[in-house]
This record gives C-alpha cells, structure tokens and sequence, in this order.
C-alpha cells in the first residue's frame, strides 16, 4: 500500500512538472499581481518602477499598480526611465497582460517630498494599501506585493496597526499571521512580531508556540510544498537558558510547547541558542525556522540575505510578500535603491499563488492527501 501511494505522488508530481514547462507565457502571466506603492516619498515607488521596467518580468504575470498616473510619471523622470510605459485604468477588470497597469486610486495632485516623512506620504500609502486590499479580496487581484510604509506617519483612524502584517491579519480575520522571512530555502518566523522587548517574555506562551507552529508547518506544506517540514525552534535566552542558569522558559514553556507539536505530528526540534545555531550553519538542516521576537529572527536573516530577502505573511487565506527593507528615505530619489528584494517579492508571490493551487489539487487525490498527511 506504501509503494502504490508513493507510485501515485510520483506520477502526479511528474504530470505537473509537464503541465509547468507546456505552460505558455501567456497563460503564466494571466496572474495578476497587485501592488500597493508604498510611502509615495521613500524607495517605494523607485524599487516598484525599476522592478517592473524589466520586460521579461512581465511576461511571468500582470503587474498592477494602485497609485496614480501622475505619481508614476513623476517617478519615470526623476529615475530617467525613459523607456518605461504602462495602461491607465480605473479598476484592475481593466488591466492589460503583458503591460505594466496603473489604477488610478486618486487624481489629486500629491506634493512628492521625496526622503521627507509626512502625513501626505502615509495617507498616500494607506490609500493604495486600502484600493489594493479591497481588490484582493474580492478577486481582482490574485495576490498582492507591498511596498515600504512608514508605520508613523500611516497612522490614523483607519490604520491603526503596528504594520502591514496585523492590518491584514485583521482584514482577514486571521488568528495567527506569522511573519515569516524568505530567501531561498531560509526561512525564519517570528513569535513576536511588533512587539517592544520588553513585552516579549510575557507574550511567549505555550499557547502561542503552539499556534505558531501549526501555521507554520501548514505554511511550509501548502505554500512551499514541502511534505514533511522540518521546523527548529529557537531559545528565548542566551544559550536557550543554559538549562535554567540563564532562564527558565526554556524548560517550562517552550520545550512543551515542542513537545505537544511532535506529539501532534508536526517535526520539531530545539530549542537551539540563536548563536551558536546560525554559526554553526544548523539553519540549513531544516525548512524553517521559529524565532522568539522580532530581532532574533531578523538580524541574522538579513545578514544572510538582505538583498534578496521576502517578508512573507503566512496564515492568511490570501496571498501577500513585501521586499525586506523599510522606506530608505536616506537613498530616496538618487537612484541607489536596489529592486532585487522587491523582484524577489513578486517572484515568490507568484510562486506560492501556483502552490497553493497545487496543493488543493494534491489534497483532492486521495493517494496525494494520504501520502501528505502520512
């Protein structure tokens, strides 16, 4: 029975993978990738444009951008990307494969300060991020990429969220949206998220581990395709507590919290110290990684991959990825700031759009599903 459910996942397998490589252009750029511009004065609009400015690209999808005609053409000549065109449309039913659209969110005349922080720049930012949200959930849009925000200066009544991550969790009335950061086969979650250090032990429960853990591990199966996922856990302190010297939550929250996940079938392993852990290169042993809090899981991601690097939301019934780095207004407008994590966005929302759609066709075969949950 083993032999004839791994006869079965190889014959599916093999049937995408001709189904991939026969797929036309054409039909691969059917996908239709919404973008919000991000804060209208930072890299934002410099990364989207320069990104998208790449002809090739856009035979892997149907860029649409929610900004303005006006904001976009202002960009085009500050960055002198002479040879850049895109399709004006009023809503994304209009746009165009094989063309860069622009949905015209609004048509006022935005007073660009470029590298300043300022209300006009948040609410800007918020405007698209609304236009584009509202869109995905209503499928327009298949998935949607994000710019840089200023979590400041978006603040307001309508936005009042530490970042993208929990507007859209509550948007999608999700209970776990776990940022997760990727580059490649590294990828690293985080507990905590926004959160102050000084508020991080006591958000470290059994509980959240636990919830953590299973959207992750759900995550690595359904975006990335993954069968058995193997997921290490990190320590909260120095050397994971150095069996209680250093602390105890080691011992009394998060090895538990490991241990109902094995026992519920989730592969698991750790706590391992942060240090010695990424030295050590240990990261490369397993598909994913769970940190505690915010910087533990970030700093050595970036420091492996910054260029490159995805912030991705799993755990949300949608699809969203957003370059790794804030709104650089320091480089802003000099023509500094590279488009490669931004490339990388799109690339990987695509790919876990595709995924997805594999996996659902997967999970409807019951030789798939067995092997699957196996």
């Amino acid at each position: 029975m083993q032999r004839l459910a791994v006869t079965g996942l190889l014959i599916v397998k093999f049937v995408q993978i001709v189904y991939n490589m026969s797929a036309t252009a054409e039909e691969r750029s059917k996908i239709k990738i919404g973008i919000s511009i991000g804060d209208v004065n930072g890299i934002g609009p410099e990364v989207v444009l320069k990104t998208l400015a790449n002809n090739e690209i856009i035979n892997e999808f149907t860029p649409i951008i929610y900004a303005s005609s006006k904001v976009v053409s202002y960009y085009k000549k500050a960055l002198n990307l002479n040879d850049l065109n895109w399709n004006g449309v009023n809503t994304a039913d209009e746009a165009r494969p094989k063309r860069i659209n622009v949905v015209n969110v609004w048509n006022d005349e935005v007073i660009i300060n470029i590298g300043q922080s300022n209300e006009t720049g948040g609410s800007y930012a918020f405007k698209s991020l609304e236009a584009a949200t509202k869109d995905l959930a209503s499928g327009k849009i298949d998935v949607l990429v994000t710019a840089p925000i200023n979590k400041h200066n978006i603040q307001s009544k309508n936005f009042n969220f530490a970042g993208h991550t929990e507007y859209l969790a509550n948007m999608a009335n999700a209970d776990t949206a776990l940022m997760t950061m990727v580059a490649g086969d590294l990828r690293i979650a985080t507990v905590t998220g926004h959160v102050p250090l000084k508020d991080v032990a006591k958000s470290i429960t059994r509980e959240n581990i636990g919830k953590c853990l299973v959207t992750l591990n759900n995550s690595l199966k359904r975006d990335f395709n993954i069968v058995r996922p193997k997921i290490a856990v990190l320590g909260l302190n120095p050397h994971a507590g150095d069996n209680g010297l250093l602390g105890d939550e080691e011992q009394n929250i998060i090895k538990p919290a490991i241990e109902k996940a094995n026992k519920d079938g989730i592969f698991v392993m750790g706590p391992y110290g942060a240090d010695g852990f990424f030295a050590s290169d240990n990261h490369r042993n397993f598909d994913a990684v769970l940190a505690m809090y915010h910087d533990q899981g970030l700093t050595p991601f970036k420091t492996i991959a910054f260029e490159n690097g995805v912030n991705y939301t799993a755990g949300l019934p949608i699809v969203r990825t957003s370059p790794d780095h804030g709104t650089g207004y320091d480089i802003a407008g000099q023509n500094k700031a590279s488009e490669a994590s931004f490339r990388s966005a799109c690339y990987l929302a695509k790919d876990i759009f595709y995924n997805r759609k594999e996996y659902k066709d997967m999970m409807a075969n019951p030789l798939q599903k067995q092997r699957v949950e196996d």
